[in-house]
């Protein structure tokens, strides 16, 4: 008893009071009732609005979806099912290829119904976009797993468009196999009339063999071509339900706009050797205009210099101004006594694999050889090279102080040329990146310490 008179003692003289406790007790009742209410209009985590509803189901809806307002909510359900349609339909695509190839080419090459080159004309490069595919959708699915195991029930970690533009060089390949399609089918038409054999081993595939769908040969043939064009619409459904500050927004635009000029420029190439079927057409803006031009210029500096593609690195490319002085003294007479003309340049790298799979390793291997490929403005429709590709293993770059909006290529024992951009800055970016690959690739640097040969250089040459 005593100790609890005492303990009420020293409760009372405590120095509070009964009006600071009361004070006390109302701002804390304040502050709990500011915290609910900020909790019952709390903002969206996706869109910053307050709309969210005073009430959630905590039993049927996480807590992070629970932070989200009914149009966010919706636009990630929209978005997690564009995401696996994306990649279900590429699935599917991958299940057509590999019918095309098991229940019709393998058979055929084994009962010697056609011959290899029959064979390769009708089936085309339908190998080339089995291995892409397959590819292409073992990392779409790690992605899906990843995404499903770190708790990302809506697949906002996916990131559709960057896992892409990373297999955008299975564009060219599409590329080769529509602009062969319309030979692949009128050859399979004249072997069928042809060959009886032939026409009773298809017949009894399209409807006795459970796994075409009753569906014949052409229709299977006609999947790549349906597939490429389908990649624009699902990449646009993404595009949609995709918030612009989403880390894969602009991915996701870039491509789609390079399919997109893709297969402007596959209708190109049709018009061009005659054929009467396009693909699906898409609107042409400037950009994908240039785009187009790009691709066509690619191919040709491909073409020329015999490289594969997938080795094949495209570091600069554009529009130089070129000018070759008729003796050494440019530097003292100063780049306004040259006559430049307009050239389309491009920068390539050819890299060695450090593995099978190019797509084992991030990181590029080491640089076998680089070159210049100078291409002459287009002309009756198409493009012409201005010489042989400039191998940079045997050119010297330099630049001189006084004349800092050009810079020089030696081709030794051959010619020089003088370049420029319109812009100054990045005539400096082409004279660094040129220079970079000389330096690396020259059998001169292993004299003297990397320089260039006194005689070919000139005394104001930068290091």
């Amino acid at each position: 008893a005593t100790r609890t008179k005492s303990a009420d003692v020293e409760r009372a003289d405590s120095g509070i009071g009964q009006m600071p406790a009361r004070k006390w007790r109302n701002r804390a009742s304040e502050t709990l009732s500011s915290l609910q209410a900020w909790e019952a209009h709390r903002p969206c985590t996706d869109c910053g609005e307050r709309d969210l509803p005073v009430e959630t189901d905590v039993q049927n809806c996480n807590q992070r979806r629970a932070d989200l307002c009914e149009k966010c909510r919706k636009r990630r359900t929209e978005r997690k099912e564009s995401v696996l349609e994306f990649v279900n339909t590429e699935a599917s695509y991958g299940e057509d290829l590999r019918i095309i190839k098991e229940e019709f080419y393998l058979p055929m090459q084994a009962a010697g119904l056609l011959s290899q080159e029959q064979l390769q004309g009708i089936f085309s490069n339908i190998q080339e976009l089995i291995d892409l595919n397959e590819n292409f959708l073992e990392i779409l699915q790690e992605e899906i797993d990843q995404a499903f195991d770190q708790g990302d029930d809506d697949l906002m970690t996916v990131c559709i468009g960057e896992i892409f533009l990373e297999f955008v060089n299975m564009l060219p390949a599409f590329q080769t196999y529509c602009l062969q399609q319309s030979s692949s089918v009128n050859m399979l038409n004249a072997l069928e009339k042809e060959k009886e054999l032939l026409r009773i081993f298809l017949n009894v595939s399209q409807n006795d063999n459970t796994a075409l769908r009753r569906m014949n040969l052409r229709s299977f043939l006609m999947a790549p071509l349906q597939r490429v064009t389908k990649y624009p619409l699902l990449l646009s459904r993404i595009i949609k339900a995709t918030t612009e500050y989403h880390p894969d927004h602009g991915s996701l635009r870039e491509a789609k706009s390079r399919i997109e000029s893709h297969l402007e420029h596959i209708n190109m190439k049709t018009k061009q050797e005659g054929n009467a079927w396009t693909l699906r057409s898409f609107r042409q803006d400037s950009k994908k205009k240039r785009e187009v031009i790009n691709i066509e210029m690619r191919e040709t500096a491909l073409k020329t210099v015999g490289w594969l593609r997938e080795e094949t690195r495209f570091v600069m490319e554009g529009s130089l101004q070129l000018a070759q002085p008729p003796d050494g003294q440019w530097v003292k007479k100063g780049s306004k006594t040259l006559k430049f003309q307009n050239m389309q340049v491009l920068l390539l790298v050819n890299m060695k694999r450090v593995s099978e799979s190019s797509l084992e390793s991030a990181e590029p291997g080491p640089v076998k050889d680089a070159v210049l490929v100078l291409i002459r403005d287009k002309n009756n429709g198409k493009f012409h090279l201005l010489r042989e590709p400039l191998r940079l293993s045997n050119c010297i770059v330099s630049t001189d102080p006084d004349c800092d909006d050009t810079f020089e290529l030696i081709e030794i024992r051959r010619e020089a040329f003088v370049f420029r951009d319109s812009d100054r800055a990045r005539t400096h970016h082409w004279f660094r990146q040129i220079r970079r690959y000389s330096r690396e690739l020259g059998s001169w640097k292993k004299r003297r310490n990397a320089l260039p040969n006194i005689m070919i250089s000139t005394p104001h040459t930068r290091p």
